[in-house]
């Protein structure tokens, strides 16, 4: 099976923020996380570098093909570095622009654009509406983390009616753990609104591996939108302080409440003709020792 991740992180050093709070990295995988200490990477990240080399070091290792790369509010504006993953590993990697209000924003050399829309500057989503049209008439898609429940999912339905062939891609699985989710997940029922699941083992941390609550979300989810309009997103590599990286999907794997057929479109279909990915390659797998 092939496997693609629809939702990843990478940068050079952390320049975002915390409410109005800096967020900064530090060694051994510790991020002055606006005044408070925290474990924001594996400890082995020593250096505060959240490398590509390092990702696809873990996707072969893991067995995922592909990746998309997103940013955050929290890790600031990374998309030089984005750029220079993507120079690397061209056939490897679909990058997003990160958009934060108040700064210019590009979509050139970009396959889409990010929007922490839950953490916007200034609430309203209508108010960034040019940003969905620019994206719409480039010919990229979004990625959006949207406020819990359908604080926002309002307005962004109004884009979608207005823009119905812009490709939208709902991150965090509709905050699946928050009241309301489901009408995140409603809003793929629009022909071109997917949902990836990046946070997913984070949202279910206290249950944990191998996440039974979270593949009953993910069955709940197929009935209200459909099997072909959920990704799986592994959160890379915040998730894996607490897990490994093939951790992330192996529980959709074992799990029996899931067919085969509906394995790989959350695995790989959806997510490929979503993000078009079209030159991946099968990787080779080599044995673990153990």
């Amino acid at each position: 099976m092939m496997i693609i991740d629809a939702h990843a992180h990478l940068w050079k050093t952390q320049t975002g923020r915390r409410d109005n709070l800096p967020v900064r990295t530090l060694n051994n995988g510790l991020s002055d996380f606006g005044g408070e200490i925290k474990q924001m990477m594996p400890p082995y990240m020593i250096n505060g570098e959240n490398p590509p080399e390092m990702l696809i070091a873990n996707m072969n290792y893991a067995g995922v093909n592909g990746a998309v790369i997103v940013g955050e509010v929290m890790d600031g504006n990374q998309n030089e570095y984005f750029k220079l993953a993507k120079a690397k590993y061209p056939t490897r990697f679909k990058i997003c622009s990160f958009f934060d209000e108040g700064e210019g924003y590009t979509l050139d050399g970009f396959d889409g654009i990010k929007i922490c829309a839950c953490k916007l500057k200034t609430p309203g989503l209508l108010k960034h509406f040019n940003v969905f049209e620019d994206a719409y008439k480039s010919g990229k898609f979004v990625c959006i983390e949207l406020e819990d429940g359908d604080r926002q999912t309002g307005e962004l339905e109004e884009i979608i009616q207005q823009l119905p062939d812009l490709k939208i891609a709902i991150g965090h699985f509709g905050m699946v753990t928050r009241e309301g989710w489901q009408k995140q997940i409603e809003l793929a029922r629009y022909k071109n609104v997917f949902v990836e699941s990046g946070g997913i083992t984070w949202l279910f941390n206290s249950e944990f591996y191998p996440y039974p609550s979270a593949v009953d979300a993910i069955l709940e989810a197929a009935e209200i939108c459909g099997e072909g309009k959920l990704m799986w997103g592994s959160d890379y590599p915040r998730t894996m302080v607490e897990i490994t990286y093939k951790m992330s999907y192996d529980f959709i794997l074992k799990t029996d409440k899931m067919s085969d057929s509906f394995k790989n479109k959350f695995l790989f279909e959806n997510a490929k003709g979503f993000y078009g990915f079209d030159v991946l390659k099968e990787l080779e797998k080599i044995e673990n020792m153990l």
